[in-house]
């Protein structure tokens, strides 16, 4: 869309002589400074994500570790933590992977893990519990931290900002570098120009729109949230 628009903007200007010297330093400011700073935010938050998947990861086997190497737990209870806290892994990353924002199943899931300490104070002693409340302090820091940045992107009006003045750009750009060039006879070269220059804006603009939401795993990019089960 915006390479057809490049063509058709070029193609009026040559057939209506339309030029005029223009400085281009604005559309550094203008374009290019609001594209970089959105994808380096989209890259930080995705850095980020990974940091925190990574702390959820490590959570949850380290109280798989805490409940299964208690030796007052019989073997049907370490079975059912161990089933929940699978729950946990599963639909936690489950809920990263679709654009919706529900974590409401997920909190109640999450109350299993602690009403199943509570319930036995008998087979698991203070000084256990006292660390696997610890721990699941650091669970959920970790998924809200997560769910923060699956719900929270990119300002919407920074971005449409940034569309909107790629499609606006060959208005401004053709009839300035026609006036700087001055090949008259080989309009291939501005054709060739415009096309590259309206190439490279919407590229960068596919890329931070990618980087955006890291989750769904179409993107070369995308984290691949596999690697963070218990399991794998």
């Amino acid at each position: 869309m915006t390479m057809a628009i490049g063509l058709v903007v070029t193609f009026f200007c040559f057939e209506l002589n339309i030029e005029y010297n223009l400085d281009l330093t604005f559309l550094s400011i203008a374009i290019i400074f609001p594209l970089v700073f959105t994808i380096r935010s989209s890259f930080r938050r995705r850095e980020k994500a990974l940091e925190h998947l990574s702390e959820f990861r490590s959570v949850l086997k380290t109280l798989q570790y805490f409940f299964m190497s208690s030796d007052k737990l019989t073997i049907e209870e370490k079975a059912e933590i161990e089933k929940i806290l699978f729950e946990v892994n599963t639909k936690s990353l489950k809920h990263l992977e679709n654009e919706f924002y529900d974590v409401h199943e997920l909190d109640q899931t999450l109350h299993k893990v602690i009403e199943f300490t509570i319930s036995r104070p008998e087979t698991i002693p203070r000084n256990l519990r006292d660390k696997i409340f610890r721990f699941m302090k650091d669970l959920h820091e970790s998924i809200e931290n997560a769910y923060a940045i699956h719900a929270h992107r990119t300002p919407i009006s920074l971005k449409a900002y940034c569309e909107l003045f790629i499609y606006a750009f060959p208005l401004i750009y053709v009839p300035t570098i026609i006036f700087s060039i001055h090949i008259s006879h080989s309009q291939f070269i501005i054709y060739g120009l415009v096309l590259l220059t309206q190439f490279i804006l919407i590229s960068l603009y596919n890329i931070q729109n990618q980087l955006e939401y890291p989750f769904d795993d179409v993107g070369l990019d995308d984290i691949k949230l596999g690697s963070f089960k218990i399991d794998r």
